[in-house]
């Protein structure tokens, strides 16, 4: 792994930030109240099974991704968690009552359509900067498929968020039986399913930045992405983005995912 100071990440950080929206993010009460009281009823209601657990932290930001295949994904990885996580869902969730009381209660966080992903990403990076834990499905949405393999090609959003947060934490996490439990489509909830949950080592992107396996990027090729212009700049970072979202998602599979 070479070795990237402290001054080559500020180099980094200044064309990789996307920024957040400018106002504070606000942690809603009774989403501290249903964390606190209703995650060990939900936890045994379910046959859930994790590993890992002792990896994540229950302070500070970090970034919890996973594949997504049943709609109860954002719950099991919330009780991984055993504190808040705060997920991005679509302004249509938020629309009408009482779904967007229920939405905001429990940490969506809702995202403008006009806007389009830069929206959604900027309102990520207000939960991070705030110390919270953001959840994200790399894939963009719940698989579709009807059979295996349903893991689908990650979106570089994680990537983007994570190199504006180049210290914090990216943790893989593998979700498999979800879709058993809760098949698309069905309004049964079959509880009695077992679930595993892995969650593997977290990397950061400074780390991923300056491994040979990773990005592979020296201090010199830093101060010359600083030098070059937008265009060139945009380039390169879209490879890294890929590159680094590709090898998330081949870790999650490795992991078991579907």
């Amino acid at each position: 792994m070479s070795e990237l100071s402290s001054r080559d990440i500020e180099l980094f950080y200044r064309v990789s930030d996307i920024g957040g929206t400018g106002t504070a993010f606000s942690n809603p009460l009774l989403y501290k109240f249903l964390i606190r009281f209703l995650s060990p009823i939900v936890r045994f209601v379910f046959n859930i099974h994790y590993t890992g657990l002792e990896r994540i932290p229950r302070k500070g930001p970090i970034i919890l991704t996973s594949n997504h295949v049943s709609n109860l994904d954002p719950i099991f990885k919330i009780l991984a968690a055993r504190r808040q996580v705060f997920y991005l869902a679509k302004e249509g969730h938020f629309q009408k009552q009482p779904n967007r009381f229920i939405m905001k209660s429990n940490g969506m966080i809702e995202t403008l359509r006009s806007e389009g992903g830069k929206d959604a990403l900027s309102r990520a990076h207000d939960v991070l900067k705030s110390g919270y834990a953001v959840g994200i499905f790399p894939e963009g949405t719940r698989s579709r498929s009807e059979n295996a393999p349903f893991i689908q090609s990650g979106k570089t959003g994680v990537a983007r968020l994570s190199a504006s947060f180049p210290k914090v934490p990216v943790f893989p996490i593998s979700i498999i039986g979800s879709r058993e439990v809760m098949p698309p489509g069905a309004n049964m909830i079959r509880f009695w399913k077992r679930v595993d949950v892995h969650i593997g080592e977290p990397v950061t992107f400074e780390e991923w930045l300056g491994s040979t396996k990773g990005g592979n990027f020296s201090g010199e090729q830093l101060k010359s992405l600083v030098s070059i212009d937008k265009h060139g700049q945009s380039s390169i970072l879209k490879s890294l983005y890929r590159k680094f979202t590709d090898q998330l998602m081949g870790t999650i599979v490795e992991m078991g995912a579907p």
